[in-house]
């Protein structure tokens, strides 16, 4: 193919022609570069024929003023206060009661803190569902499947027909007191168990009043084709992982890598019970997180439960094996090479084809996007610049061989403003890093909420004001990706990032340099804006030292205009261990740290209970609004399901 030729297609397909440096210069993409790009993109190069896929942003979306650009939902409460709420891993969560990995009982109870403390939200890891055969593939960020739900957080002994035993409870005892969660043995221990209540469901049949049988056929109707490949794709995973080929699909016999496959079809008929099984899995994991959602509005979080959504998803789950003609299957997800990941990433998840993503009155994000907000009164999308671009890697390729690919920027923002008004749900983006310069302000006129950092607010002044911040914003400290305030005061990001070989010694030389400024800046925007800082504050202090200056950086950040801030609960509990070191995989435990502090501690908690106060001082509810906890007006399926879900729940033991 001509040189201009192919730069006519990459320019067609939406290939940005340059891609960023760490020396933030552009750097042209080569020819073999688009060749492979699109290729992925499933463009014939012998220009034959091709799938249509999306024209440049340029060239399909001319940009109207932003009157035009589609709203998402924004409560009406808001326009009159500004609120806060906290921010947690779910699995991270310790309880005298749970099976080593936090669940929705313990959302729950976290929920009823969270309104005694004067919170309206709750921020959760991705809820996504997991490779149940493969549980140490634990990365919420990295799912299975977006469309469905983590079965190990079901709460086991809340379901109707638990009996617990003495052997149990010994094997629970030592989960718990595991400081790591132990992914393999909470998912052997839920799920013998709950295939023995799933057997004994069976025989009680429509006389078990708690849980109908009438009900789950209705879900199972609901859930229709997409639910029962997921199912069915589970079954394949768990069966093929005890041969020993794996639990993603690629590593499965050609007969079985697609899901309408005779070979597929006769393993189905043959385990039509297991499927119904991780159908039922899925029932239960709905019923309970619509249970946690109810508890969350009755204890009075205005906001409820603030979902993530993760940019995309494993290359070999269940999502990529049953629809496969909507992913990308020749190039993955990643970052181009930045000062902080000098080679670039690689974060080997698969996206949606550009031409299939808004495709239809059911398109795959649409559907991907219900599934979150039918639960949430908040959904934050993981990397947000992907409604406009993704940076692709082709198969085989570095990250530096990679390019940026338009995606149809409108026709999500319209599906955004729809899914949100039916639900009733407020769209937070994450957009931070290497982004493109007029983002931040579409997002902003779709009313979608703008994701601040405080270590991210800085320029070459230091550390920019509270008032400086936006008002359609969530502001917090830190996030699943950093280390806790104190531990960022430390450095021990920069450490980490060299211990585990990410940045090299002479980068992170200059890094803690840059740090020993950061500190100094961090102090003086404290004191600017009126707040105390900590008496002989230095790199060096201490433990309690390092607390009030955390209380300190919240009340900080509580002064923004944001109309969201959000408290970690890592800093509420001053954890030492990072939640997750990205560019790391073997050689830190990412996504498995628990809290230091149970959750009957939690509510005795020194620390938490002094930034709490100064979130209430600096951000006092509404009083007219306190005594509305249900003022969150829902949608008629989210009210059915709640609704079906309390009178089931109500019932259990």
């Amino acid at each position: 193919m001509k040189s201009a030729e192919l730069e006519k297609l990459a320019r067609r397909y939406g290939i940005s022609p340059t891609r960023p440096s760490p020396e933030d210069r552009e750097v042209a993409i080569s020819a073999d570069t688009k060749r492979k790009i699109l290729s992925a993109l499933e463009v014939d190069l012998s220009g034959t024929t091709h799938r249509q896929t999306v024209a440049p942003r340029r060239e399909q979306e001319p940009g109207p003023a932003n009157d035009a650009i589609p709203k998402s939902f924004l409560p009406d409460f808001l326009l009159k206060t500004r609120v806060w709420g906290i921010s947690l891993q779910l699995y991270e969560l310790r309880s005298a009661r749970n099976w080593g990995i936090g669940d929705f009982e313990d959302l729950s109870a976290v929920a009823d803190l969270a309104g005694k403390l004067g919170a309206d939200f709750i921020g959760l890891n991705p809820l996504h569902a997991p490779f149940l055969a493969d549980p140490d593939r634990c990365s919420p960020y990295e799912p299975s499947s977006r469309q469905h739900l983590n079965p190990l957080y079901i709460a086991v002994d809340r379901l109707p027909g638990f009996v617990s035993s003495a052997e149990l409870e010994r094997q629970l005892e030592a989960l718990r007191r595991s400081d790591l969660v132990d992914y393999a043995g909470v998912a052997r221990t839920k799920l013998g168990i709950l295939r023995d209540l799933w057997s004994a469901w069976l025989q009680a049949g429509a006389t078990d009043e708690r849980y109908d049988p009438v009900d789950f056929d209705a879900f199972v109707a609901r859930g229709g084709n997409s639910l029962r490949r997921h199912a069915l794709f589970e079954c394949l995973s768990l069966s093929m992982a005890e041969r020993g080929a794996g639990a993603g699909w690629r590593g499965w016999p050609a007969d079985f890598r697609r899901s309408d496959s005779a070979a597929v079809a006769e393993f189905a008929r043959e385990h039509a019970d297991e499927i119904r099984f991780h159908m039922w899995l899925q029932w239960l994991a709905h019923l309970q997180l619509l249970q946690a959602a109810d508890r969350a509005r009755e204890a009075g979080l205005r906001i409820g439960l603030y979902l993530d959504l993760a940019v995309g998803e494993a290359v070999d789950g269940s999502a990529t094996w049953s629809e496969p003609d909507v992913y990308i299957s020749k190039a993955t997800i990643g970052s181009p090479p930045d000062p902080f990941a000098i080679e670039g990433q690689d974060w080997h998840l698969a996206g949606y084809l550009p031409s299939a993503i808004a495709a239809g009155d059911s398109s795959p994000y649409r559907r991907m996007v219900s599934a979150a907000m039918r639960y949430a009164g908040a959904i934050r999308i993981d990397h947000a610049p992907a409604l406009r671009r993704l940076f692709l890697v082709p198969l085989g390729s570095r990250p530096d061989g990679g390019a940026y690919v338009s995606y149809p920027e409108r026709r999500l923002l319209q599906i955004l403003a729809e899914i949100s008004a039916e639900h009733r749900c407020l769209v937070i983006g994450e957009a931070l890093g290497m982004i493109p310069p007029d983002l931040p302000d579409e997002l902003a006129a779709a009313q979608i909420f703008s994701y601040r950092i405080l270590s991210y607010e800085q320029d070459e002044k230091g550390f920019k004001p509270p008032d400086a911040y936006p008002v359609f914003g969530l502001t917090c400290i830190s996030t699943h990706d950093h280390q806790t305030l104190a531990g960022w005061w430390r450095s021990a990001d920069i450490q980490d990032r060299r211990d585990h070989g990410i940045v090299p010694p002479d980068l992170t030389a200059k890094h803690l340099q840059h740090r020993r400024r950061e500190r100094r800046n961090l102090k003086a925007a404290l004191l600017a804006a009126g707040i105390d800082v900590p008496a002989g504050l230095s790199a060096r202090s201490g433990r309690e030292t390092l607390r009030e200056l955390t209380v300190s950086a919240y009340r900080f950040i509580a002064r923004t205009p944001s109309l969201l801030v959000a408290v970690r609960l890592a800093d509420l509990t001053d954890e030492k261990r990072p939640t997750n070191i990205p560019g790391t995989n073997d050689s830190y435990p990412n996504w498995k740290p628990k809290l230091s502090v149970s959750l009957e501690d939690l509510a005795s908690n020194r620390l938490l209970h002094r930034i709490t106060a100064a979130m209430g001082e600096e951000r006092p509810r509404i009083q007219a609004a306190r005594g509305r906890p249900g003022s969150r007006r829902i949608s008629n399926s989210q009210d059915k399901d709640r609704r079906e879900a309390k009178d089931r729940l109500s019932k259990s033991p």
